[in-house]
């Protein structure tokens, strides 16, 4: 694509569909332009048996991706892609929304792969400058449907694994009632599947001591909208760095409460609040596995590699 073009990038999770819209600058870097998120949810279900994606769903999902294709459309992107994970991917029926899709917007769906979504992320957090010295690094993105794990070393990813380990997901499997406290139960459960996924999928925490992890997704940044607010601060402003114990204590303080109160929180989406416990879960059950104190937040992620792939 020709310098100083354009590209629209809109990723369609299991919670929430995203937009980015990137440029390449002169240095080669990739550089936003233009970025939004709507929640949308359209993996209601998705942990049942037979997974299926349920009508509300799909018409949620649909509505946000028009609307976001319109946002997009005001800064004249040269290609624009739609891209699905998991919940596309898992549902039986995602023929179906992608059909939808194509009715309403003119526009294909490219459903990745639990491989290519694991390593598009990579790419996606090689545009991030706060990353550009670290050699050895853990990456963990946890999205809805997901969670994409990568070990690289010398910058060069030597494992990823995509696991269904996404915390709507897991919320719909090991949360009887969402409305309520957050059980210890639950989060047992939690943690217990969490390390038998990881281990079953031979992902092996085998980097150098002292390595960073770098995390990811909707509940990192949650965390630190949740500390902006509470801070008074503008969201840029927070240290990335996010310890270990800052979700545990996110998690007593959270899970405590019925959803009705979880909802008031500020900087916590109404929309993610069911699922957020359960998310603070897997992240605090994979940093024990990893031996690690603290995630480094990034918010490069599947949509910036997506974005560096069409620029290049």
């Amino acid at each position: 694509m020709r310098e100083g073009g354009k590209a629209a990038v809109i990723d369609i999770g299991s919670n929430s569909i995203k937009v980015l819209v990137a440029t390449r600058a002169a240095s080669g870097r990739t550089e936003e332009v233009f970025a939004e998120t709507l929640d949308a949810r359209i993996s209601a279900g998705i942990s049942r048996r037979d997974p299926r994606l349920g009508a509300a769903g799909m018409a949620r999902g649909v509505a946000a991706i028009r609307s976001l294709l319109e946002m997009a459309a005001r800064h004249s992107p040269d290609r624009t892609l739609l891209v699905a994970t998991s919940a596309v991917r898992d549902a039986r029926n995602g023929a179906a929304f992608k059909r939808k899709v194509r009715e309403a917007t003119g526009h294909a769906i490219r459903v990745l792969s639990g491989g290519e979504e694991a390593n598009l992320i990579g790419r996606g957090l090689a545009c991030d400058p706060a990353l550009a010295r670290l050699r050895n690094f853990y990456v963990f993105d946890l999205g809805g449907g997901s969670l994409e794990c990568l070990a690289f070393r010398g910058r060069r990813v030597r494992q990823a694994a995509s696991l269904q380990l996404g915390c709507v997901r897991l919320t719909e499997k090991f949360v009887a009632d969402s409305a309520r406290p957050f059980t210890p139960s639950a989060a047992r459960a939690i943690a217990a599947h969490v390390g038998a996924t990881i281990e079953a999928a031979g992902f092996q925490f085998r980097l150098p001591r002292g390595s960073a992890a770098v995390g990811s997704g909707g509940t990192l940044t949650t965390v630190r909208a949740i500390r902006a607010e509470r801070a008074g601060i503008a969201f840029e402003r927070t240290d990335p760095a996010i310890a270990v114990e800052e979700l545990r204590s996110l998690l007593e303080e959270t899970g405590s409460l019925p959803l009705a109160a979880r909802r008031r929180i500020l900087g916590l989406p109404p929309a993610r609040a069911d699922v957020f416990p359960a998310a603070l879960a897997t992240l605090i059950e994979v940093a024990s596995l990893a031996g690690i104190g603290r995630f480094r937040h990034s918010l490069y992620n599947l949509r910036w590699g997506l974005a560096a792939e069409l620029l290049s």
